[in-house]
């Protein structure tokens, strides 16, 4: 959750993560949805890249920031490009 939020803040597309990362988009839709078969190094390397911090030095900090999080995906816009508008046909 807290990956993609960081990276629709940088304005990252998901191959342009998945390349930088150097794994596939279809990696990454896992992470971000928090699939539990993926490997702990993949999930590290995406957090490292789009800078999500993984370490407080107080307990309670990490779950406050997930919810800040939660709080701050609502917000952002779906998708970091915008779909091209529909071509109107109508004659």
């Amino acid at each position: 959750m807290q990956i993609r939020a960081h990276r629709l803040e940088r304005r990252m597309t998901t191959a342009e993560l998945a390349e930088r990362a150097g794994i596939s988009r279809d990696m990454l839709y896992r992470v971000e949805k928090g699939d539990p078969r993926v490997t702990l190094g993949v999930a590290f390397e995406l957090a490292a890249i789009v800078g999500v911090p993984l370490f407080e030095a107080e307990p309670g900090a990490l779950q406050a920031r997930a919810v800040q999080m939660a709080e701050k995906l609502r917000l952002l816009p779906g998708a970091v490009r915008k779909r091209p508008a529909e071509p109107k046909d109508d004659f």
